[in-house]
């Protein structure tokens, strides 16, 4: 006699790579289909079949995609580095963030002393500030101070003379 249960046409990547049979109410179906092996054999490697029904089953319905996805990426980046994992990733990615918004407050500090100057017409070509084309030039990076947040938050303007 054949089991009640009945099967799907084609297994779920979770059934498959546990060489299980895939039910209709398999929980991790609907999340890890057949055509990406490889996204459930990360998750499995790193957290474990019980671990990630464990999660799944805690988690309401309509935030289980969202589960899915942090775990799925949590477990890419800890592949890539067994260290840090995605602790690793983020702190990569505010350490750019923060480089970006240094370099903006440069610029907007150019920007801000080129408008400054630009506006006094007696402005002087022998200016140590004026390049041979005319252009304002910068020798430094000393006109400005930057907290750590990245944010500027003084302007130092040198007199005109």
């Amino acid at each position: 006699m054949r089991s009640q249960e009945q099967r799907s046409s084609s297994s779920c990547a979770a059934c498959k790579l546990m060489k299980r049979r895939c039910t209709s109410d398999c929980l991790l179906a609907p999340y890890f289909q057949a055509d990406e092996p490889k996204k459930y054999a990360k998750v499995h490697k790193v957290f474990g079949a019980s671990n990630v029904t464990k999660i799944l089953n805690e988690v309401p319905k309509s935030q289980r995609q969202d589960a899915v996805d942090s775990l799925v990426f949590e477990a890419e980046e800890r592949l890539k580095d067994p260290v840090y994992g995605c602790i690793g990733a983020i702190t990569s990615l505010q350490d750019k963030m923060f480089q970006l918004q240094h370099d903006l407050a440069v610029a907007k500090a150019r920007l801000a002393r080129c408008s400054t100057r630009t506006s006094y017409v007696s402005c002087s070509t022998t200016s140590p500030f004026m390049m041979l084309d005319g252009e304002f030039g910068m020798s430094s990076f000393d006109d400005f101070v930057v907290d750590q947040g990245g944010l500027t938050t003084e302007f130092y303007q040198c007199p005109f003379p």
